[in-house]
Order: C-alpha cells, then structure tokens, then sequence
C-alpha cells in the first residue's frame, strides 16, 4: 500500500510537470492542443496507445465542454485517478488562467474607449466564431432531420432567450433523437479501462445535472449576484461541444446585454485569450475578474470548467457500454444538432448585430473569414491582423 501512495505522488508530480509545459506552450486552439498532447503523452511518453487516445478524444468529442481540456483530465485521470486528472487539469490551465486575471486587473485602470482596434476585434469574433460553428455544423448536421432540429433550437432561442429555453431546447432534442435515429453502432471498439467507481461516476452525473436545473431556478430566487455569474458559466460550460471560439457567442449573451461588462472590455479580453497558450475556456478567468476582481476569476474558471470534469468522471467508466447503445447515440445526434441551432442563435444576437454595422465591416469580416478558411492561418494571426483593420477602417 506504501509503494502505491509513493508511485502515486511520482506519477502526479510527472504528470504536474508534463501538463505545465503543455500549458505555457500549446497555442492554436483544441485541434492543435489534441496534437501537443498526441506527441507529448503518446508518442513520447506513451502513456495510453494510440487506439485508447482515439477512443478517449472521440468521448470528449461527444460531450459538452472543453475537448481538449477533457482529454487531458481523461489522460491524468488513466495515470493516477482522480486526482491525476485534476493535477493534470491545473497543470494544463493554470499558466493561461494567471496571464488573464492579471490582464483583466490591468485592464480595469485603462480608458479603451471607442477605440477602431476594439471594433475590429468585434469582426474578428464573427470571423472565428462563423468559422467555428460552419464546421460544428457540417459534422452534427449532416442530414435533413438534424438541420430540421438546429433549426428548431435556433428559432426557439432567438424567440424565448433565457437559460430556461436553452436546457429545455437542449432536452425536448435528446427525446426527439431517441426516436428519430435508432440505428444499430457498428462499429466495435476495445474496452478503455478507468481507475474510477461506477458510483463516484454516478454521483458526478446527478450532480452536473443536478446543478444544471437547480442553478437557474436558484438565481431566479435568490437574485444573488454570485449565484448569477456561477450559473451562467456552468451553463455555457455545459452547453458547448468541442469547447473553443464556440463558446464565445453563449458568454457574450449571458453577460455583455445584462450589463455586467462592457462590450469593449468583453472584445478586449477575448483578444488576448487568442494570444496565450492553454484552453479557450479560460477566457472566463478575464471576464470573472473584471466583473468581480479575483475572487471573480476563481469561480468563473472552476464554474466553466466543472461540467468538464462531472462529464468525464461520470461516462469514462460507462463509456464502452454507453457508445454501443443506439438510443444513447440517438440522443447525442439530437442534443448535437440543437446546440448547433444554439451557437446560431447566439451568434446572431448579439455578436452579428453589435458587429457588422456598415457594408465595409461585412467586407472586412470576409475578408477574415478567408483567411481562417482558405489560408488556414491560426485566430491570433487573425486577431493582429483584426486589431490593425480595426484601425485602418476609423480612419477612412
């Protein structure tokens, strides 16, 4: 029991060590972040095989959250339990967590104003974030009946815009997918094997789900303000698939229409996320900090990033039974498709809208949509080159 505690404490200060160079050095994204970790915990390290790693980023991919982020919670977690995932979890996002607290506690003492560098961030977001739900949209909505089904949730939310039609979109789809797609799951996969009970993973999911329906109603009743922030990044945390830029249009609904920040200060710190290294999602440390200091940025980063970890700990151990079960699946497609309706929702309303104001921002916004798309150059490139054209154009 002694040599276990101690192979323990060594495999959870390596994996301490490897997960805090991924994160002071993974740029670009989670597409990028799944090949950092690939080279650094497959290939190198070999920690899992390459077929457990396909198996574990095809979960993450199917659940709501931080992709990327949930794969090395998922490969923590394989190394030394639950607590290997949340070291390698703090590890990954610490670095990235700290940079923006700071920028955001620098940012309260500047005048930014109406500046043309704030407006062309504005455009930046419809370019990544257009970029982003175009290809969320080819891969969950490849079919009529789950086009038909994004639509529903697009216009349900542009109708009703509150957390309540969210989470009741999100399940009148997982119904609407058990019956629609009942397709057998042809494809067999190996067993993934995960040192966590069934139990504790039981509990995680009543507990993220819990929170998902009592949050709402708590901050309808208690109208406290902490209660309110806590329950708008958990929702937005929980409500994303494949995490990223994706989220961006959910946190902006959420915070800068309700007054809690300002639009400028919401771009701004959007802008210098592309700029560090780590998960997209700690965006959410510079908006908590600038809406209630540090404290703030403490619990808007565990708030978004908790679903991450209840989803991960409560299917892994379910995952090889769950993935062959058809009526699982079908819910997945459909709680799929209705989240795509969503971003659409949120993009519109009110990015779109705050953003495009003249014929030359939808050119511009073009003009960067094509050089994410065709030139394939990384959001922070995108973001300089946003920030620049911003310029440019209040000077004409």
């Amino acid at each position: 029991m002694k040599t276990n505690n101690r192979l323990n404490w060594s495999s959870l200060l390596e994996i301490l060590i490897v997960s805090t160079k991924l994160g002071l050095t993974s740029f670009g994204g989670p597409v990028a972040h799944l090949g950092y970790f690939h080279h650094e915990y497959i290939r190198k390290r070999k920690w899992m095989d390459e077929k457990g790693y396909a198996d574990l980023v095809a979960l993450c991919q199917f659940l709501p959250g931080p992709a990327s982020s949930q794969v090395g919670i998922g490969i923590g977690a394989m190394r030394a339990g639950v607590l290997g995932g949340i070291v390698s979890f703090i590890g990954f996002t610490l670095p990235s967590v700290l940079a923006l607290i700071i920028f955001a506690l620098v940012f309260q003492g500047l005048e930014l104003g109406s500046d043309g560098w704030i407006h062309g961030l504005k455009i930046v977001a419809v370019a990544v974030v257009a970029h982003a739900i175009l290809g969320m949209a080819k891969n969950l909505t490849p079919d009529l009946k789950r086009r038909a089904l994004a639509l529903f949730a697009l216009v349900a939310t542009l109708l009703w815009q509150t957390a309540f039609t969210q989470v009741g979109v999100i399940l009148l789809s997982a119904i609407i997918g058990l019956f629609l797609y009942r397709q057998p799951i042809e494809t067999q996969e190996e067993n993934i094997h995960f040192p966590v009970s069934k139990r504790f993973a039981i509990t995680c999911l009543v507990l993220f789900f819990g929170l998902l329906f009592l949050l709402p109603i708590l901050r309808e009743v208690t109208a406290i303000g902490w209660i309110a922030m806590f329950d708008s990044f958990y929702r937005s945390g929980s409500l994303v698939f494949g995490g990223g830029h994706v989220v961006l249009p959910l946190l902006e609904r959420e915070f800068v229409p309700t007054g809690w920040l300002s639009k400028d200060a919401f771009l701004a710190g959007y802008g210098v996320t592309q700029a560090v290294p780590g998960p997209l999602f700690t965006f959410a440390a510079y908006l908590g900090t600038v809406m209630n200091g540090w404290h703030g940025g403490v619990v808007a980063t565990i708030a978004i990033f908790l679903p991450a970890f209840l989803l991960i700990f409560g299917t892994l151990p379910f995952w090889d039974s769950l993935r062959r079960n058809r009526k699982v699946k079908g819910a997945l497609m459909g709680v799929n498709a209705a989240v795509v309706g969503i971003l659409i929702s949120a993009f519109y309303q009110p990015i779109w809208t705050s953003s495009i104001l003249e014929p030359i921002h939808f050119a511009f916004a073009a003009i960067l949509f094509s050089m994410l798309v065709y030139w394939k150059l990384p959001p922070w490139v995108i973001v300089i080159a946003g920030a620049l054209g911003g310029t440019l154009i209040e000077l004409l």
